[in-house]
């Protein structure tokens, strides 16, 4: 009998120091305004680099983009559809954060900045278009985080 609840305590012992070793170490660090903003920066120098693939990377699967002017874009898939543009290297889209917040949660964030994209007409004369963009994120479940909604208006034309 005594080697049987030997045995039964030597086995929960094990079971647990395997279940937790399957655990994370830590808990995901929480994440701040600061965070998302710095996210932009990394989030704009792939599309700098890898143009609209490494600009959707950073879109969730179910993400909406809500475009200047035109109806709600649904899925990442059919925004990708969209994003050719970012692949000519005449076109150049960058941005800049100027707030961001978190929610509570800690799964849900905003940021909102001003874009400015530069491309060449059909005559190849440079133009300019500036505005404003809003950007909710959302932290996924391996603790990365994804554009869910992303919407932005254009400014004042320039004369």
């Amino acid at each position: 009998m005594k080697l049987s609840i030997l045995a039964l305590v030597a086995a929960t012992l094990v079971a647990l120091a395997a279940s937790a070793g399957s655990r994370p170490s830590a808990a995901p660090s929480k994440a701040t305004a600061e965070t998302l903003k710095q996210l932009e920066g990394v989030f704009m120098q792939a599309a700098a680099e890898k143009g609209s693939a490494g600009y959707m990377s950073y879109y969730s699967d179910d993400a909406v983009e809500l475009p200047n002017g035109a109806d709600a874009i649904v899925g990442k898939t059919n925004i990708a559809a969209g994003m050719g543009f970012l692949d000519d290297k005449n076109n150049r889209l960058t941005w800049a954060p100027i707030g961001a917040d978190i929610s509570v949660s800690g799964d849900l964030g905003y940021t909102y900045g001003t874009f400015e994209f530069r491309s060449k007409d059909k005559d190849g004369k440079q133009t300019v278009d500036r505005g404003k963009y809003m950007t909710v994120w959302k932290r996924q479940a391996d603790g990365s985080w994804k554009v869910a909604v992303d919407m932005g208006n254009s400014g004042k034309k320039e004369q």
